[in-house]
Order: C-alpha cells, then sequence, then structure tokens
C-alpha cells in the first residue's frame, strides 16, 4: 500500500480500492481471547492465543478490490486460447461490477479437462488479472479435511485452515483460492476434504465461515474460488452443483504453437538474460514445443535457452530442446 492509502497498482490494469470490508468482528475475538485468559495458561492453547491476538492487531479491515473498467483481455484470449469461454465469463463478472459500488462477485468454476492442458496456469493468470494474488492449494496431497477448515485447538499441532489464513494474514477480503485437483481429494473415515467447501461456495453461508482451530466467524463471501480437476465423476454432485462447469478443450496444434510462442515471450521478458536471445522463437521450436503438453513447455523452454547460451548463441534451435517421445506427447490433444 502507498501513502496515499491505494493498492500498489499492476501495469495491465488499474486496481482501486473498491472499498474496505469487514472480514470479522473483534468482539468475537475479544471474547474469545478473553475465556482464554480465564482458563490459564494452558500450553496447548498458546498457538490459539496468538492468533487472537495477531487477529486484533491486524484488524477486521481488508481491501475489497476490482478492475476499474472492463480489462484489456486480449493477451490472456491469445495466451489461453482454449480458455475462451471461461474467459468470456469472468469478463461478464468484472462488467457487472462496474459502475457501481458492488463488489467483483465471481461464480466459483470448475476447470475440468485433461492432465497438462493449463488448468492451474489459467488461474495464476486470472489471479493476476483480478489482482488479489493467488492461494494454490494442491488436494492431490492431502489426506486431513483440516486443509480448509482447519483443526480443532485441542488436537497436537492443530493449525488454521487455508481459508482462515488467506483472509487474516492476507491484505484482501475477496482473494482468489484455487483447489487444484479437487477429484484427488482423499477422504478418509473421520474426514472429509471437501466438507468444508459445502458452506464456502454458497454465498449466504459463506458469509459466517466458521474455522475449526479459531472457532471465529469469518466473512468468506468474497473469495473468489476456481477449482480443476480431471474428471469429475468422483466430486460429489452438490460440489458439482455450486460452480460453473467448464470443460476445457486440450489445445488443438495451432493453439499449442500460439501458447509456446506467447510462453517463450514470457519467460524471455521476464528474465535479465532474455536480452541475449532472439526475440522470436524458430518455427521449427514452436513445431517441436506444440507436441507437449503446455505444462511441460515452461521446462523444456528454460532447457533450451540454457543450452543455447552454453553454445553462446542467440537462436534456440530444436535441437536444445529435450526429446519427446511422438505419441506421449500428443495425448490429449485433438488432431
Amino acid at each position: 500500500m502507498n501513502h496515499h492509502g491505494l493498492v500498489p497498482q499492476s501495469p495491465a490494469l488499474r486496481l482501486p480500492v473498491a472499498q474496505m470490508r469487514n472480514v470479522f468482528s473483534p468482539g468475537d475475538v475479544q471474547r474469545k481471547l478473553a475465556k482464554l485468559q480465564e482458563s490459564g495458561s494452558q500450553r496447548e492453547y498458546d498457538g490459539l492465543r496468538t492468533v487472537y491476538e495477531r487477529m486484533l492487531e491486524r484488524g477486521p479491515e481488508r481491501f475489497q478490490v476490482k478492475p476499474s473498467g472492463i480489462p484489456d483481455m486480449d493477451g490472456l484470449y491469445q495466451q489461453l486460447p482454449n480458455f475462451t469461454e471461461v474467459l468470456d465469463d469472468v469478463k461478464r463478472h468484472v462488467a457487472l461490477a462496474q459502475d457501481c459500488s458492488d463488489g467483483l462477485e465471481v461464480t466459483p468454476m470448475l476447470l475440468l479437462g485433461p492432465p497438462g492442458i493449463g488448468k492451474t496456469h489459467f488461474a495464476c493468470h486470472l489471479a493476476k488479472l483480478l489482482g488479489t494474488g493467488m492461494n494454490l492449494l494442491p488436494m492431490s496431497s492431502l489426506t486431513a479435511g483440516w486443509l480448509l477448515s482447519g483443526a480443532s485447538a485441542q488436537w497436537k499441532g492443530a493449525r488454521p485452515g487455508k481459508v482462515f489464513e488467506a483472509l487474516i494474514d492476507g491484505a484482501y477480503a475477496n482473494p482468489v483460492i484455487v483447489v487444484d485437483e479437487i477429484d484427488k481429494a482423499n477422504a478418509d473415515a473421520q474426514y472429509d476434504p471437501l466438507g468444508a467447501l459445502y458452506g464456502l461456495l454458497e454465498y449466504d453461508t459463506a458469509h459466517s465461515f466458521t474455522d475449526e482451530f479459531a472457532e471465529v466467524a469469518i466473512d468468506a463471501s468474497q473469495v473468489i474460488w476456481i477449482t480443476t480437476a480431471n474428471d469429475s465423476r468422483s466430486i460429489p454432485d452438490p460440489i458439482l452443483n455450486r460452480m460453473n462447469v467448464f470443460e476445457v478443450p486440450a489445445p488443438t496444434p495451432e493453439q499449442a504453437r500460439t501458447i509456446a510462442r506467447h510462453l517463450y515471450q514470457d519467460i524471455r521478458a521476464g528474465h535479465e538474460w532474455g536480452r541475449l536471445l532472439d526475440p522470436e522463437p524458430r518455427d521449427d521450436v514452436l513445431d517441436h514445443l506444440a507436441r507437449m503438453p503446455p505444462r511441460e513447455m515452461r521446462r523444456a523452454l528454460m532447457t533450451g535457452f540454457g543450452n543455447a547460451r552454453l553454445a553462446q548463441r542467440a537462436t534456440v534451435e530444436s535441437a536444445d530442446l529435450p526429446r519427446t517421445s511422438g505419441a506421449k506427447g500428443r495425448i490429449g490433444f485433438l488432431q
């Protein structure tokens, strides 16, 4: 935040503060803290006491921001051509928030499609466009339900959930939270990793979301939810019914070339060493990259850039890129 009290502006678009919003009631926190102090210095509650004190120190107000005007999204349409339908939906939501004091509301979305087509990459770009940062929750690596909702302070090693942390430790009331690979959440008999989402994805109930660690209601109604999945069959219907589901196709060969070209330019522009390399990739390099899923293109390009510099060349050649097996490289791509 600068000395005028405004959020720093992104070079891509202007992000004024739409309004300040309270994400919790200080009175609720003070009452909880007083009860803890009455109960004496119980060691297991030290972490809880620290959380309450941090909440009161930071205060309840967070920025609720939105783009001023409908941002120029042409670059995203070009970089992510297989996400056109999703980008159209985001643009509609941004348009609704213009010329009024309302905050930006985006219906929770599920990006459904084969592995490697750029779903998480898209979520990162969207978070950057909206300007409120991104919190990534990889569900494939989790076995406990407390990631979203926290665990009771009575349990050893318990802590608040990621939703609570995003709102309490972050600067925004409307952060982007990406639940990655939601279809791979592992539920056991004791915990349901997706249990908290039933309330969080509903606008009305999200206004008063209670983290199991802090046991203080927080307003999570402005969170922008993006979930990704390869297969919807393992996602409970009540979760699916709370989201706009977008079936994202794998890029066509021509779209894959476009994605590769933009990625080449982005990586080159993002590094000082980029000035030593050609501003445009060669056609044979694009042909080679287009045979890879988008998630592999960045790694391949970094290898190619490095090999070109080792050879003291400004031009990345096809031979500089890692080899791919033709069959594997085409999996999931439209012919």
